[in-house]
């Protein structure tokens, strides 16, 4: 009976650590502080939602360059904030537990698309790159290439 209790409590700590990292459900507000935010860094800030194929696609590039540690990534989820279990599922599932990601809850896009940036239509996937040092940033419409990404990123670190 002894050796069965430790097992268990072994197995209900463990799960308690492997729980899946929720990913916070957030106003514009905190997006704006997070695009006006000081840094070092170069700073990426990808608009994408599940249900969006060039969006999933793309998401693995911005895995990668996370891990590389060179430059800040923030990945904006779109989807309706009612389907934060399904994020959250996405999120466990592809690995993605350990990116900065967030989901945006505001329904009426025209009231903060512009304040993200004039040109966005409003269409995903949608990439803000900025160097807060500098001021200097670029918006990209539509799916990345790494090649793309870096020459992006390179030209604002200069």
């Amino acid at each position: 009976m002894k050796n069965l209790s430790l097992i268990l409590l072994f197995t209900l700590s463990f799960a308690a650590l492997a729980k899946a990292q929720e990913v916070p459900v957030v106003k514009y507000d905190k997006l704006e502080a997070l695009i006006k935010e000081s840094g070092e860094k170069v700073k990426v800030i990808n608009f994408w939602a599940t249900w969006c194929g060039p969006c999933v696609k793309e998401l693995p590039l911005f895995q990668t360059l996370s891990s590389e540690g060179n430059v800040d990534v923030h990945l904006v989820s779109l989807d309706y904030a009612d389907a934060i279990d399904k994020v959250n599922k996405f999120v466990d599932r592809k690995g993605y537990g350990e990116m900065n990601i967030m989901l945006l809850d505001e329904i009426d896009y025209n009231s903060w698309i512009d304040r993200v940036d004039k040109s966005w239509s409003g269409a995903i996937p949608a990439t803000l790159i900025i160097n807060p040092e500098t001021g200097k940033r670029v918006f990209v419409e539509g799916e990345l290439k790494k090649e793309q990404l870096e020459k992006h990123i390179k030209e604002l670190s200069n």
